[in-house]
Order: structure tokens, then C-alpha cells, then sequence
């Protein structure tokens, strides 16, 4: 059994925050990375000692291999966690830490190559009895797609996806014929750009789905236990921005029937660590379909964490040294209902990215909240990476008590100057008598962005300025005053 005495967080901001509290809870010492714009990141100041590795772009840092793996030796780390993004669903960098004699803290090498095809993906969970999504695999020209839909009555609009991808890249809606040639180039495109393969699948589009996934957890002792599903619906430009557990979308058997596919197909795979099984559900026929399985640790994972009062880092880290996950399924018991919110650092009416210097940064802590904060006041948000910047997450015994946390937190508790961040918008979502209902789809934020857009009550910094000069001028045309 492997001891890991000191991690390297292949990560920056908020997944390289999360991942520190809970070395720090099993006495594990943690080295940080950071490229030159980071040097006083949050990160850095959080973790025991921090390596810098490289420039600006991620291609210099983030994602040099060799520059990580080498500031694990000086900074005598033994183990690796990736966090998520960046290299974190990387097999070839999984293969080079093992290869180095390092940990890491994540599934197998060839588990995260398997899954990181869409195409081998789909066809392994056929295999499993999983079902998927009507398509046609391995596209390169438009005729491949018109056939199909000939053949299996597909009619628009379908979705175009990278075979490699994930995150939202790569895909591109298609409502008409007119589209599909153009739209082809598109996704080709992003996905060369993005992935480094151009190779596409073609889906039929389920129009108003909800989006579904599972948390499992695995050990090297074929101990399979899933924790439970996630409902990640609310998205822009599809990626996420609330999510919330459980999900308020599926009836008691369902569950059961999603979680036991989720896991045959893990148990199918021999997975280990900790992973999640995306669905997409249809409500219009009860119907759910296996999306993909991403070998990481998910942003949500913490509104998991809230219900279950399991800390899933840890489970990675004891997997990680080769020690039996410690709980049994029966012993899974949710028990809360728990909301996540990104506060991304982006223009709440155009989703442009937003960067510059956090002037004011105010965080009430209140019962049933938890934050992962990225930054802090007086920070200064890069143009060069992801643009989240916190995770505030809420719970209660009802969903409306989570939801009322919610509306308290981002409302009242939290206040951040120098940038526009998501806040307005997430609250109108929160707000909004669908979501409340739960009632809404993946497109709800596209058909609904006017309406969403006029619940904004924003203050400017102008704003706030003007009302201290209008208070200046009042008491400075009173003249002195006793308590002044």
C-alpha cells in the first residue's frame, strides 16, 4: 500500500483550492503550480510551497507535462491530482506520471483513453446495455448524415459533436439542410482547434432535455458504489452554470434504474477513483440516454458532497494508495437537497469574458453555505484561463430551503466590484417561477435570456460613487455636525 505524503495540484484557482482542504485535512502536504500572471493566486498562497512553471499561455504551463512532472521532483511531491480541466482527462500526462514513479490520483490511463472517445465511449455502453443516443458515428461529409436520417427517420434538428471533445466544445445544433454543410466545417474546426482531431459524430437532438449524471466511486477491489444523482440542466453556450442534487426531474424508480446503468457501465469499463455517468433525459418519454463518462473530478461534485457528508477527494486520495473505499451502498444516504452556482467573471447579458482587478470582494458565510473561492480582494482575474472564479453552494432539508439559501447568498452575502460576474443572472434564474417549479430544459436559458435579462437589478460602481458624493455635498452644505 502506497503512502502519499505530499500532492502536486496540476490545476490553478478553484479546483487547486478544493483539492487543498482536504490534503490539509489528512495531513498531506500540497505543492502549487502557477504560470507567471498567477504568481499571487490564490493557490499559491494556499498550498505548503508552489513551483512556478512557465509563461502565460496554458501550452507553457497549464498544460506542459514535462514542466509539472518536473516541479513534482524539486518540490519532492510523490503523487499528482489534476483537479479538472487541463490535463486532468489527459491519458498520455497519467501514463507520464505512473511512468515517473509518481501517484496519480485519478482513474486508470487507459480508462480515461477509452472514454475520452465519444465513439468508443457509445459503443462500449451499448455493449453494457446502456442506451444511447440514435447517431452515426465517424462523419466526415454531409451525405453520411442525410442517409442516416433517411434511413432511421431522423428529423432536425440534430447536434454535431467533436468525437474527442467535451466541455461544450465542438458542438454545433442543426436545424435545417441548409445548415449542415456549414455547421460541419464548424464543429471540424473547433474540434481540431480544440481536441487536435476534427473527426465528428452526428445525434439526434432532444429538444427540451434535462441533463442527468451520476457520481460513482470505485476501488481497486471491484467495490462499485454510485452516490447518487445530479441534475446540471442550466447551461450556456452548454456549460453548466447551476446545478443542483438531487434532481427534481425524475421519479423514485428512475433514479434507481439510472444509478444501477451508471454503474454496469463502470463495472463494465473496471473503473477506478471517482467518475461520473452523464445522461440526457427525455421528459416527453420518460427516457434516458448515456452521454458520456467524464474521468475526472466534476466541478458539482461538492453539492454531492452536501447531501452525503462524503468528502470525495478523499475517496480519490485513499483509491489513489490503494486502500478500500470505507462506506457500502446501503450506506449512502442523502438526506439534504444541496444548489451549486458558478460565479464565473463574465458579462451576465453576452456571456464575454470579464477580467481585470477584483476591487471589492465581500462574502457573508452563513448557515448552510459553502464556497470555493479562487480569488480573493484584490486580485487580479487573467485573460488566459477558464473564467470561473468561485463555487457557492447551498443546501437544506427541502429544495426550497437550498433554493432560499441561494437567493440569500447571492443577493445579500456577496458582493464583487472591478468585474462583471454571472450573479445577476444566476439569481434571475433562481428566481424564475419555472426553475422553482423545476421546469425547465437545457435550452431554458436561450429561450428565456430577454425575460432573465430585465430581472437584473445591477448597481454600478458609477452608481455607488454618485451616492457618495450626493452624501458628501449634503453634509458638507450642513456644515459641521456633532457626531462628525
Amino acid at each position: 500500500m502506497k503512502k502519499i505524503k505530499k500532492v502536486l495540484i496540476a490545476n490553478r484557482g478553484v479546483p487547486a483550492f478544493r483539492v487543498i482542504h482536504t490534503c490539509r485535512d489528512n495531513k498531506i502536504e500540497t505543492t502549487a503550480v502557477y504560470s507567471t500572471p498567477d504568481r499571487l493566486a490564490t493557490h499559491v498562497f494556499l498550498a505548503d510551497n508552489a513551483i512556478h512553471i512557465g509563461e502565460a499561455p496554458p501550452i507553457e504551463s497549464y498544460l506542459n507535462k514535462e514542466r509539472i512532472i518536473n516541479a513534482a521532483f524539486k518540490s519532492k511531491s510523490d503523487a499528482i491530482h489534476p483537479g479538472w480541466g487541463f490535463l486532468a482527462e489527459n491519458h498520455e500526462f497519467a501514463q507520464m506520471v505512473i511512468d515517473a514513479g509518481l501517484t496519480w490520483i485519478g482513474p486508470a490511463p487507459e480508462t480515461i483513453r477509452l472514454m475520452g472517445d465519444k465513439i468508443q465511449a457509445k459503443n462500449i455502453a451499448v455493449k453494457a446495455g446502456v442506451p444511447v443516443i440514435p447517431g452515426i458515428n465517424g462523419i466526415k461529409h454531409e451525405n453520411e448524415i442525410l442517409d442516416w436520417m433517411k434511413k432511421e427517420k431522423v428529423k432536425y434538428p440534430i447536434i454535431l459533436k467533436a468525437s474527442k471533445g467535451g466541455g461544450g466544445k465542438g458542438m454545433v445544433k442543426v436545424n435545417s439542410s441548409k445548415e449542415l454543410s456549414g455547421a460541419i466545417s464548424q464543429a471540424a474546426s473547433e474540434a481540431k482547434k480544440a481536441f487536435g482531431d476534427d473527426e465528428l459524430l452526428a445525434e439526434k437532438y432532444i429538444e427540451y432535455g434535462r441533463h442527468i449524471e451520476v457520481q460513482i466511486v470505485a476501488d481497486k477491489f471491484e467495490n462499485y458504489i454510485h452516490l447518487f444523482e445530479r441534475e446540471c440542466t442550466l447551461q450556456r453556450r452548454n456549460q453548466k452554470i447551476i446545478e443542483e442534487a438531487p434532481s427534481p426531474s425524475i421519479s423514485k424508480d428512475l433514479r434507481k434504474e439510472i444509478c444501477e446503468k451508471a454503474l454496469d457501465l463502470m463495472r463494465a469499463i473496471k473503473y477506478e477513483s471517482a467518475g461520473t455517468v452523464e445522461f440526457l433525459f427525455d421528459p416527453s418519454e420518460k427516457k434516458f440516454y448515456f452521454l458520456e463518462v467524464n474521468t475526472r473530478l466534476q466541478v458539482e461534485h461538492g453539492i454531492t458532497e452536501l447531501i452525503t457528508g462524503l468528502d470525495i477527494v478523499r475517496i480519490m486520495l485513499d483509491v489513489a494508495q490503494g486502500k478500500k473505499i470505507g462506506i457500502t451502498q446501503p450506506e449512502v444516504i442523502p438526506n439534504r437537497w444541496a444548489l451549486e452556482a458558478r460565479i464565473n467573471a463574465e458579462d451576465p447579458k453576452t456571456f464575454n469574458p470579464s477580467f481585470g482587478r477584483i476591487s471589492r470582494l465581500q462574502i457573508i458565510q452563513a448557515h448552510s453555505v459553502r464556497i470555493s473561492q479562487g480569488v480573493y480582494e484584490g486580485a487580479e482575474v487573467p485573460p488566459y484561463y477558464d473564467s470561473l472564479i468561485m463555487l457557492v453552494m447551498t443546501s437544506g432539508p427541502t429544495r426550497q430551503d437550498a433554493i432560499a439559501a441561494m437567493d440569500r447568498t447571492l443577493s445579500r452575502n456577496l458582493r464583487i466590484e472591478g468585474i462583471k460576474t454571472l450573479t445577476p443572472l444566476l439569481l434571475s434564474l433562481i428566481r424564475h417561477k419555472s426553475f422553482q417549479a423545476g421546469d425547465f430544459s437545457t435550452r431554458f436559458i436561450e429561450q428565456h435570456i430577454d425575460e432573465l435579462v430585465s430581472g437584473f437589478d445591477e448597481i454600478s460602481v458609477d452608481d455607488e460613487l454618485l451616492k457618495i458624493s450626493q452624501y458628501v455635498a449634503e453634509i458638507s452644505a450642513l456644515g459641521p455636525q456633532e457626531w462628525m
